[in-house]
């Protein structure tokens, strides 16, 4: 088809026709997975894992360097009493507790005037303590001393 200027142009309009299509078929099966289960969450990451797509496969890597397009830093506002609330429910509920990003969560503590220690923890001592009951149950001793000796602490 590219041998002929004709051909080659029609070709090429064939191509951009084709490209208009799949983005739109793209969008209308976006929309119907929002719609379908209405949540923001699934939103949020379906548009995730479509601009990683986008980045990975149809990018250059030239444009993939541009600062203006990939900042260094993105900032965006939350509210302070959401947030907060948010904080306190995931300690109460044993999840705040990961290892990863220790030194942004301990300044987001300092920030939100959040008290928070992890040995003293609710939802870890609560488990702590059905694993000693377990413990019991088997009858091993070693680990039951060692389970106390942490539960002392």
């Amino acid at each position: 088809m590219f041998i002929y200027i004709k051909t080659s142009l029609f070709a090429i309009y064939l191509f951009l026709i084709v490209v208009v299509y799949l983005m739109n078929l793209l969008i209308g099966l976006l929309n119907y997975a929002i719609e379908e289960d209405n949540n923001r969450v699934s939103y949020l990451m379906q548009k995730a894992e479509i601009l990683a797509e986008i980045e990975l496969f149809y990018l250059l890597p030239h444009q993939r360097r541009w600062r203006t397009w990939f900042p260094e830093v993105i900032h965006y506002y939350a509210d302070f009493d959401k947030t907060r609330g948010e904080v306190q429910r995931l300690i109460k509920e044993g999840e705040w507790n990961t290892k990863e990003f220790t030194e942004m969560r301990n300044i987001l503590l300092k920030k939100l005037e959040i008290e928070h220690n992890p040995i003293d923890n609710e939802a870890i001592l609560e488990k702590l303590k059905s694993h000693e009951k377990l413990l019991k149950e088997n009858n091993n001793e070693e680990l039951e001393k060692l389970l106390k000796e942490i539960c002392a602490k």
